[in-house]
């Protein structure tokens, strides 16, 4: 455990450390913000221990925790660590590097932080001391598809749109080292089922809920018009840049109704019901899902 009265400087060793909704009691990275708390692994130490051939104290590199038995830099935002009374968030990997106006840089002539530390936000507080373990529990991010169709509720019509969909996504996310659960589901053109469907996954809760068919003008045609009042807020862009990319090859594409939005934590994409163009819409969407996940938890990463 390390604390220090002033940003930008080595943290000192302390044997207790008491956490509150704003971080860290008596340490200058406190605050209503998502870096209130920065880690660093003793692996990392040892890395420039090797590399400078110099001796560093807990605290050296500004970390508030010293950690041993998990490379921290391998975690992700959102991912959770436990201890018996503190319970963290990771909100940040790494961070920029200050150079000579890091008076850590100064001493040192390298900081391992900004490559290999990770920040933490308090999501319940206590005292946490030298000695205790933390449990790490990474963020699973629950993905929810609905196939609308009438001939696919029935039977008549296998659905491809929406096993197609999922390894889309399910693949993004295992590259980027997530963790994933998808349900699928499938329910008629029928406004008061479809309506349901999306309110039990916004329930459970998921991270992302994608709806494929039902974006045309037919009289069937439902789903914008069922899912679209149940916004909170509307993320038009991605759909109007969808529409005139793929518009402009193929002009059918500027008929559908297809929509973004959020209704409480859960991001919604309602998507046309062919292959083709689940592929096409995914390919867009899943480039935008980290970032905006992040921003329905209030992590800004830029800043």
């Amino acid at each position: 455990m390390n604390i220090s009265e002033k940003k930008g400087i080595v943290k000192s060793p302390v044997d207790q450390i008491v956490l509150n909704d704003d971080g860290i009691v008596g340490d200058a990275h406190a605050g209503q913000w998502h870096r209130q708390i920065s880690l660093l692994g003793t692996d990392s130490i040892e890395k420039m221990q090797s590399a400078t051939g110099g001796e560093y104290h807990f605290g050296a590199f500004a970390e508030n925790i010293t950690a041993t038995g998990y490379p921290l830099y391998k975690m992700r935002p959102l991912d959770r660590l436990i201890g018996n009374e503190v319970h963290l968030e990771v909100t940040q990997i790494g961070k920029k590097c200050h150079g000579e106006r890091c008076a850590i840089y100064k001493q040192t002539g390298d900081c391992i932080m900004p490559r290999e530390g990770i920040f933490c936000r308090v999501i319940h507080g206590g005292a946490l001391k030298a000695g205790d373990i933390l449990e790490y529990k990474p963020k699973t991010i629950a993905i929810r598809i609905i196939t609308v169709s009438d001939r696919a509720s029935k039977g008549l019509y296998e659905d491809k749109s929406g096993p197609l969909l999922g390894t889309l996504v399910e693949g993004f996310f295992t590259e980027a080292g997530r963790k994933t659960a998808i349900g699928y589901s499938i329910v008629p053109d029928e406004a008061q089922e479809l309506k349901m469907m999306v309110q039990k996954c916004v329930h459970e809760p998921a991270d992302i809920i994608f709806t494929t068919g039902g974006t045309g003008i037919g009289p069937r045609d439902i789903s914008p018009d069922v899912i679209g009042p149940m916004f909170d807020k509307e993320i038009p862009g991605i759909m109007e840049m969808i529409r005139v990319k793929y518009g402009m090859q193929f002009p059918n594409a500027l008929v559908s109704r297809s929509m973004a939005g959020v209704i409480g934590r859960s991001l919604v994409f309602v998507l046309p019901g062919s292959p083709k163009a689940v592929n096409e819409y995914a390919g867009e969407i899943i480039r935008t899902l980290e970032h905006a996940i992040l921003m329905l938890h209030g992590i800004d990463k830029h800043s």
